[in-house]
């Protein structure tokens, strides 16, 4: 299996945290975006990651999976134009083989499902194309099936429910190379919106040649491309753990809480769901539902609902924040 990863894109909705990072390096529960959803991919024993990724940040993205992942095979190109998922995911093709089977991985969410069931979910299609029911249809792609579980159309943003399952940005394909060439096409084609080009007019044309299509359901999508979202995703993986390998003096930590080893929480009291990476301090503060990120200062400060970023001092008298004035946070 070759898995593929489009990396590229400036993450706007989470600045200013990515004005000097790629979004897939943000900071959740203890670790970056792109750690949580590479260490998911893993059961896969994949032949190659692919990843897409963008100028400006492709160095941070490919020094970090050196890093962090020394052992996988990793190649990478750059989408010079942004000219939409599609046309990311077709720059893949120089790497898939005739008999390549693919995963394309968007790395705006972190899934939770159990990636082994593919081979059992595929036995009788050409692809899945994983979905999360939802209320608010409105705000998604979503995939129409008929009574027999194969998918027969895309609305995207439907004003009426005609599906509630939303496509989460997780794709298998069995045939890679042939799923390329329909990407070739597309493109070809000029087939566009707004500029761009999207991956759902080339699954329905496949599905007009007569490929079929599966939509099965993960367990949790986890929203990590907005400051309000990141923190539900921290919120949630942090359940059930309560990680500290930090410094703790005089302090009440209420669980789950997340301290990396390097940071120190004093006098203050943490949680719950809070996460603190290596090189922080905490003293006499009381931080709740908060990201504090590396290297970073918080003293005589109440804290919650926020996102600190890296290298920040924050020394108040007891100033209340909250996700509302997060930016501000950030560029003090």
């Amino acid at each position: 299996m070759k898995i593929i990863l489009p990396t590229a894109g400036k993450g706007t909705r989470l600045r200013p945290h990515t004005h000097t990072k790629a979004k897939s390096l943000v900071h959740v529960a203890g670790k970056t975006v792109l750690q949580h959803i590479v260490e998911r991919l893993a059961p896969l024993d994949a032949e190659e990651y692919i990843f897409i990724n963008d100028e400006e940040n492709g160095p941070q993205v490919m020094a970090f999976m050196k890093q962090k992942f020394p052992n996988l095979n990793c190649w990478a190109t750059l989408q010079k134009e942004r000219l939409g998922p599609a046309h990311a995911v077709s720059l893949a093709a120089p790497r898939i083989a005739p008999g390549d089977d693919v995963l394309v991985v968007f790395n705006d969410t972190i899934f939770v499902t159990d990636l082994d069931r593919i081979g059992a979910l595929c036995g009788d299609c050409d692809g899945l194309i994983y979905s999360k029911e939802v209320e608010d249809y409105q705000r998604f792609g979503v995939n129409v099936v008929d009574e027999t579980g194969f998918i027969v159309d895309m609305v995207e943003k439907p004003d009426q429910p005609i599906s509630r399952l939303a496509q989460v940005g997780l794709y298998y394909l069995k045939d890679g190379r042939g799923f390329m060439d329909h990407l070739e096409r597309s493109i070809r084609a000029g087939e566009t919106v707004k500029g761009e080009y999207y991956l759902p007019a080339v699954f329905m044309n496949m599905i007009r040649a007569g490929l079929k299509f599966r939509a099965p359901e993960i367990d949790a999508w986890l929203d990590c491309g907005k400051p309000e979202t990141l923190l539900e995703t921290n919120r949630y993986l942090l359940q059930g753990r309560h990680h500290t390998h930090g410094e703790v003096r005089n302090a009440v930590l209420i669980e789950p809480v997340h301290i990396e080893r390097g940071a120190t929480v004093r006098d203050s009291i943490v949680g719950p769901n809070v996460s603190l990476a290596a090189g922080s301090h905490i003293s006499g503060s009381i931080v709740r539902d908060s990201i504090i990120n590396a290297n970073s200062e918080v003293r005589s400060m109440i804290l919650d609902g926020s996102i600190i970023g890296e290298s920040v001092r924050l020394v108040g008298a007891a100033r209340h924040m909250n996700i509302g004035d997060h930016s501000l946070v950030e560029m003090e």
